[in-house]
């Protein structure tokens, strides 16, 4: 009898027969361990808009920009990690890629928590730990292309939507728990003593008052309980399938080639963070994605004429289109899942207070609500409906639902700028923070049903060949918005006009609004879809 984590030579799931009689067992084994694993790297690459804002409640001593910049690198690495990924399957194989991937993160997440035991550490430590965190990010990419592979067409977006939407789950996970455990001294002397808040805080169930015991180094430990036997799990329980990579060596010989992925996209994230202290952002991002490129294109080796076979799809201008209608969808879901909780921290946890000759101050906010209680909301309600909106977009089609949520997109990214900049200049921002909270969420469900949309349409436009390719390079380059988002509302926040921001990403969301019409539903579109 073979081993349950053997290489399988024979794959045929297109075969109703095989896929009834052996298919389907093994590939609900494969996509129920890369479901978890999946959802960690979700946690730990955005673990940081929860870390910082309790890094500000204890008085760490950074700048709100500086705080907002960690989220900002982690985002950057992330996606720039999802362009290398992306190949990794079909070089390294997809039992070899997860568990190695898996098992990466304990990395960030050991060393968060050391790193937080002391608000002394300095602050390139914190940068180190945050572009490592990225590894969660670029995980997406491998995963999904690795899923897609022990699927049939007609069972793609079950496999494809569970794999993305309950590892979506991840940011509301992290968002919950992580408040959490910072409650509790869950790991004893071993993980350090506690530090006491300086500024109130919150969980999931109610607020936390300054003076409080607080252990954040949880927030990275926590990790660790669920990486370890997860990494056991991908090892002795997940495949490498032979008709997807022939060649994939052996272990050892497929951790390298993982490894020397990762090591380009790190080397361009580093370098892509050096660029944006010498250069504007928008000249910054795509010189690291181009760099990316040109250094895979590099490479040598066997791992050289599989990319230049998937680049292929540079000369197709659907993937360009696609790219920029994800980056409206996911782009939008993971940013703002990054740049939220500090954006409430910010702009509720103070106020302005008018002085007897009439002049304006901003003072602290005693009664602010929390980002720790409210930020999971809008991630929560995003990939909820994720697999809602590629059932809806197999029956109307999905370009036509890509339309109606970028329509909801403009409006409600306007409404949400003027609502952050009453808050912001607001005697009392507190009233406001209800309307604020449902036009966040609002976005949050239209990002999400743009998600699956967006995903039905690849599947939709593009053959089994450039299909996972594809989707590789389109969420690598979306999910640039983790980056994008936390920098430019950090940055106009600080300038006192929060709504400029929102303003900013209404008018993109008007020019994907045009680019879809375009593209796939005008009378002489390229492809109609429908």
């Amino acid at each position: 009898m073979a081993k349950t984590n053997a290489d399988i030579e024979h794959w045929d799931v297109e075969n109703e027969d095989f896929w009834e009689r052996e298919g389907k067992r093994v590939a609900t084994r494969n996509l129920w361990i890369s479901i978890p694993s999946l959802l960690m790297g979700f946690a730990i690459w955005l673990m940081w808009g929860m870390i910082t804002t309790q890094m500000k409640n204890l008085g760490f001593p950074f700048s709100v920009e500086q705080l907002f910049t960690l989220s900002a690198i982690a985002g950057l690495s992330g996606a720039t990690l999802r362009i290398p990924a992306s190949f990794m399957i079909k070089i390294a194989g997809g039992r070899n890629t997860v568990f190695l991937t898996t098992a990466l993160l304990m990395i960030p997440a050991l060393g968060t928590g050391i790193a937080l035991m002391n608000p002394e550490t300095p602050f390139i430590v914190f940068q180190a730990l945050a572009l490592l965190s990225g590894i969660g990010g670029g995980n997406f990419a491998c995963s999904m292309s690795n899923i897609s592979a022990f699927y049939p067409k007609s069972k793609q977006g079950y496999g494809l939507g569970m794999n993305a939407g309950l590892g979506n789950f991840g940011v509301t996970t992290m968002q919950i728990l992580i408040p959490l455990v910072m409650t509790v001294g869950i790991f004893g002397a071993i993980a350090g003593d506690p530090l006491a808040l300086q500024s109130p805080s919150g969980t999931l169930i109610g607020r936390i008052e300054a003076g409080t015991n607080t252990w954040i180094q949880n927030a990275g430990f926590i990790w660790l309980v669920f990486l370890i036997p997860l990494a056991f799990a991908g090892w002795f329980g997940m495949n490498n399938l032979k008709v997807v990579t022939p060649n994939p060596g052996n272990p050892m010989s497929a951790f390298g080639k993982i490894l020397g992925l990762y090591g380009v996209g790190i080397l361009t994230s580093i370098a892509g963070v050096w660029a944006l202290s010498i250069m504007n952002m928008w000249l910054a991002l795509p010189l690291t994605i181009i760099l990316t490129v040109v250094l895979l294109r590099l490479i040598p080796g066997d791992i050289k004429p599989n990319i230049k076979k998937q680049f292929e799809i540079f000369g197709n201008k659907h993937t360009w289109s696609m790219t920029v209608l994800y980056i409206l969808t996911f782009g939008s879901f993971i940013g703002f899942s990054a740049a939220l909780p500090l954006s409430i921290s910010v702009i509720f946890g103070n106020m302005m207070e008018v002085a007897a000759d009439g002049t304006m101050t901003r003072v602290v906010n005693p009664d602010a609500p929390s980002a720790l209680t409210w930020a999971w909301m809008g991630p929560f309600v995003g990939a909820l409906i994720r697999p809602v909106g590629g059932w809806i977009s197999d029956k109307m089609g999905g370009s036509i639902v890509t339309q109606i949520i970028s329509v909801v997109m403009v409006v409600a990214s306007v409404a949400t700028g003027y609502v952050m900049m009453l808050a912001y200049n607001s005697t009392d921002p507190n009233s406001y923070f209800a309307l604020f909270l449902i036009l966040f969420i609002i976005m949050f469900a239209a990002s999400g049903i743009g998600n699956g949309s967006t995903f039905r349409s690849i599947g939709f436009i593009f053959d089994q060949q450039q299909k996972g390719p594809v989707l590789g390079w389109t969420s690598a380059i979306a999910a640039y918005g983790a980056f994008i988002a936390p920098r430019v509302m950090g940055q106009q926040i600080q300038a006192g006009t929060p709504e400029v921001a929102m303003y900013g990403f209404a008018v993109f969301y008007a020019v994907c609004l045009f680019v879809n019409w375009w593209f796939y539903l005008r009378k002489d579109a390229y492809i109609k879809n429908p």
